[in-house]
C-alpha cells in the first residue's frame, strides 16, 4: 500500500477523466449577499451516482487486474460510497456486494441496486460493517474497497480540490468541507498543502458526530460518544481513518452544525440557489449561513458533497415540516 500523495491525486485525475464528471464551481449572488463575501460552491451533486464518492471508487476499482475483476468487489457504506462502488464496478465490468446500514435512505439503497449492486444490510449500532465486509471478501475472494482508508480512494477524492483550484481562478481564503472518515478532506488537504498552502481548510461535522474536531483538540484520533442519529447519514463515522488522520492533522479549524441548521441550509440551497443537496452535503453551507465559520469579506470555497436525499425527508425539510 502506497502513501497518499499530491502526485497520486494528479494521477487519479488522469485515471478518472474518462468516467467521472468535472463538476461545476458555482457562484451565486444570493449566497454572496447572505454571507457578505464570495462563495464558490463545488457541486458534487452533479457527479456520477450523485456524490463525490464516485471519484475515489472509480480510481480504485478501475485499477483491478482482469483476474481480480472476475472475483468482484465488496464495500461497506451508508450510501454514497455504496453507489459509487456499484457504479464503478458496472463501468469496468465486475460485480459488487455492498454492506449497508439497515437505516440507509431508501434512495441510496435503490441507487446501489440500479447500478447492479447486491445489498447486504446490517445494524450499525450492534454489528461491525468491517467484519461483515471482511467475511464476504474472504468467502467470495472479492476485493475490499473501503470508504476512505485506501490511498487510491483518498487520491481520487482529492481531485475535487484539484478542480476547485483550477476553476476558481482566484486565491481562496478558506475551504470548507464535511468529513466522515475524512477521505475527501484528506485528498483536498494534499492538494492545498502543495498548491495553495495559504488557503485555510476547515472541517464541518454534525454536532453529535464531531470525531475530527475532537481529534484535532486531542492531537490524536478520538472517537465521539455514541449518540442519537443525525439526518447527515453520510457523516456518521465513529472515528477518523488511520490513513486520513495524519493528513488531516493540518486542518486549520473545525465547526459543528445541528440538524436544524443543516435543514435550513438545504432549504436555502433549494429555494434561493435551485440546488438539491443532501444533509451531509449541506454542512459547509450551514456553517457559513449560521456564521459558525465567518465568510464576510473573504473568498470561501465549499464542497456540496452529494445530492442523494430521501424524497420524504427532503419534502419535510423544504416544506418546513422537519422537526430536529
Amino acid at each position: 500500500m502506497h502513501t497518499p500523495s499530491f502526485s497520486g491525486v494528479v494521477d487519479a485525475a488522469r485515471q478518472i477523466a474518462p468516467a467521472a464528471v468535472r463538476t461545476p464551481l458555482i457562484e451565486h449572488p444570493a449566497l454572496n449577499e447572505a454571507v457578505g463575501g464570495r462563495v464558490l460552491m463545488k457541486a458534487e451533486t452533479f457527479q456520477v451516482a450523485g456524490a463525490f464518492k464516485y471519484r475515489g471508487a472509480y480510481n480504485r476499482v478501475s485499477r483491478l487486474t482482469d483476474e481480480e475483476k472476475t472475483r468482484g468487489v465488496v464495500a461497506y457504506s451508508s450510501g454514497n460510497h455504496a453507489q459509487g462502488v456499484a457504479a464503478a464496478a458496472r463501468h469496468v465490468g465486475t460485480r459488487a456486494v455492498i454492506v449497508m446500514p439497515s437505516d440507509s435512505p431508501t434512495v441510496k439503497v435503490e441507487g446501489v441496486r440500479a447500478f447492479g449492486g447486491e445489498v447486504r444490510f446490517y445494524d450499525r449500532w450492534t454489528e461491525s460493517r468491517e467484519a461483515i465486509g471482511a467475511e464476504i471478501a474472504a468467502e467470495r475472494g472479492s476485493i475490499l474497497v473501503p470508504p476512505f482508508d485506501d490511498p487510491f480512494i483518498i487520491e481520487g477524492q482529492g481531485t475535487v480540490g484539484l478542480e476547485m483550484l483550477e476553476q476558481a481562478g482566484v486565491p481562496m481564503d478558506q475551504l470548507l468541507c464535511g468529513a466522515s472518515g475524512g477521505g475527501l478532506i484528506a485528498g483536498i488537504n494534499l492538494v492545498m498543502a502543495e498548491q495553495s498552502p495559504e488557503t485555510r481548510v476547515v472541517v464541518v461535522e454534525p454536532e453529535a458526530f464531531d470525531d475530527t474536531r475532537r481529534s484535532l483538540e486531542a492531537g490524536e484520533r478520538t472517537a465521539h460518544p455514541q449518540g442519537k442519529p443525525s439526518i447527515c447519514d453520510a457523516l456518521m463515522a465513529p472515528i477518523p481513518g488511520e490513513l486520513t488522520w495524519p493528513i488531516n492533522r493540518r486542518l486549520a479549524g473545525a465547526a459543528t452544525v445541528t440538524d436544524a441548521e443543516v435543514a435550513e441550509a438545504m432549504r436555502f440551497a433549494f429555494s434561493r440557489l435551485k440546488l438539491v443537496v443532501e444533509p451531509g452535503g449541506a454542512v459547509s453551507l450551514a456553517a457559513l449561513l449560521t456564521g459558525k465559520v465567518a465568510g464576510k469579506g473573504l473568498t470561501t470555497g465549499i464542497v456540496l458533497s452529494g445530492g442523494n436525499v430521501d424524497p420524504g425527508l427532503f419534502s419535510a425539510v423544504i416544506e418546513g415540516r422537519f422537526d430536529a
